[in-house]
């Protein structure tokens, strides 16, 4: 068995071979790891707090492919993080003159964490990559799309007209606020650097005058933002982390169910692109990628709530709580990585059918517009007379198989109301078409 062999995702669809998967693997995670402490070293010798050649040696020697990750994750057991046998082969690989620069005054909590958020960023630029054509698709489905009315649908049933331009114009909505979101998070992601218990004393033994200065510089190094504090036991940047992603696995999820819902064979006013195959079944075009966002929007916040249950965390560093993050944090990075490719699959293929949604308006006799008829007829006839009038007649519509535009016809009181206009559907869509358009200039 190679080193990564249980890495694949074989029983993850929704994220193996995508951009996140790579940039969550073991081996990425080791490279992280291997990049936290070469970065602690140079920003040491930056502050003249270790020679450059120190820096230049573990720089060096910090490559992943050197380093055997089935023999780390195996020994990680011993100390509960793989940090602590990663500094064992990480100075032995440096060599005698310079390994002891090797994580010099950090605990493993420090590098943990620190490759923790190269991770995270790491996987959020692919993601807030898919996001941006998802939002990109659904703008142009929006746009083409802005006048198809289409039966709108409350507790499962229709209710009033509305468009398919203002369906996808909020599903972007959602796809933009999570992307708004995830930017936030990511570019205030921080590195960690506290010692033993947070107070950075093993530094100042080893010669910093300014730990402040110290973390800048590792930061700088990195790329990532320099806390206030460490941040051993004060776990915001994973509770924030948790909600962007959960939020945006569910924002995805909202596209998804939709999707699932008019696409079923007896509604069939989507349909994706391109659906995947049955083993059984030769005729079926099932909804694959619809179906991967749904199962992601279902775990997302399980996952969250483990990552939410390890801000009550005790002490300087706590046991159980830190440990129980690693898990379920990859999980949402990868699944939520999954959720946005197949969003920019899903609607950059997205087959609309226009005509089934302008058929289904007729499904209920005209009875889609008796709103509209209850207060346009209030006026004329009295409330009581109007309301009693529609139920009569929406009883008859089934009873008799006539549309609700020819029994209103045949009512005396209403001989010079324009019923054609009052009863097409497509005359009852309100604002939707000022709503797509107002919504359509966000970005």
């Amino acid at each position: 068995m190679t080193s990564e062999e249980s890495d694949t995702g074989l029983l993850a669809p929704g994220w193996a071979g995508s951009p996140a998967a790579s940039a969550t693997s073991d081996r990425a995670y080791l490279q992280a790891l291997l990049d936290a402490e070469a970065a602690l070293t140079r920003a040491q010798a930056a502050l003249g707090l270790a020679p450059a050649e120190a820096a230049t040696a573990v720089t060096q020697a910090a490559d992943a492919s050197r380093f055997d990750v089935r023999s780390l994750a195996a020994r990680a057991r011993a100390g509960g993080n793989p940090v602590i046998p990663l500094v064992a082969d990480l100075t032995k690989a440096v060599g005698e003159e310079y390994g002891p620069h090797v994580h010099r005054g950090a605990t493993s909590q420090d590098i943990m964490d620190t490759a923790t958020m190269l991770v995270a960023v790491r996987t959020l630029d692919p993601i807030l990559d898919d996001l941006g054509r998802t939002e990109r698709a659904l703008a142009r489905l929006a746009a083409e799309h802005r006048d198809t009315v289409m039966p709108g649908r409350t507790l499962t049933q229709h209710a009033v007209p509305t468009t398919f331009g203002l369906k996808a114009t909020g599903w972007r909505s959602l796809v933009l606020d999570a992307r708004d979101r995830v930017i936030e998070v990511r570019d205030d992601l921080p590195v960690q650097l506290g010692g033993a218990a947070g107070t950075l004393a093993a530094f100042t033994a080893y010669g910093t005058r300014d730990t402040v200065a110290l973390t800048a510089a590792f930061a700088r190094e990195l790329g990532l933002d320099a806390p206030l504090l460490p941040w051993h036991a004060l776990r915001t940047p994973i509770a924030d982390l948790a909600g962007c992603l959960a939020f945006t696995a569910g924002a995805l999820g909202k596209i998804a169910a939709d999707v699932l819902v008019l696409g079923r064979t007896e509604i069939a006013e989507v349909a994706e692109g391109s659906g995947g195959g049955s083993s059984a079944m030769p005729h079926k075009a099932n909804p694959v990628r619809s179906t991967l966002i749904a199962a992601a929007a279902r775990r997302a916040p399980q996952l969250a709530a483990t990552l939410y249950g390890s801000l009550a965390a005790e002490d300087e560093r706590p046991a159980g709580a830190w440990h129980a993050e690693w898990e379920p944090l990859r999980d949402l990075l990868r699944l939520v990585g999954g959720a946005a490719r197949d969003a920019a699959e899903l609607t950059e293929g997205l087959r609309v059918h226009a005509d089934a949604m302008r058929e289904h308006l007729d499904l209920t006799h005209g009875l889609i517009v008796s709103e509209r008829l209850s207060a346009e007829l209030a006026p004329l006839l009295g409330r009581a007379r109007a309301k009693a009038l529609l139920t009569d007649l929406a009883g008859r519509t089934y009873s008799e198989g006539r549309s609700l535009a020819e029994l209103l016809a045949e009512e005396p009181e209403l001989k010079d109301v324009d019923l054609d206009e009052l009863t097409d559907p497509a005359r009852y869509t309100g604002s939707a078409g000022a709503l797509t358009d107002r919504a359509l200039e966000r970005r």
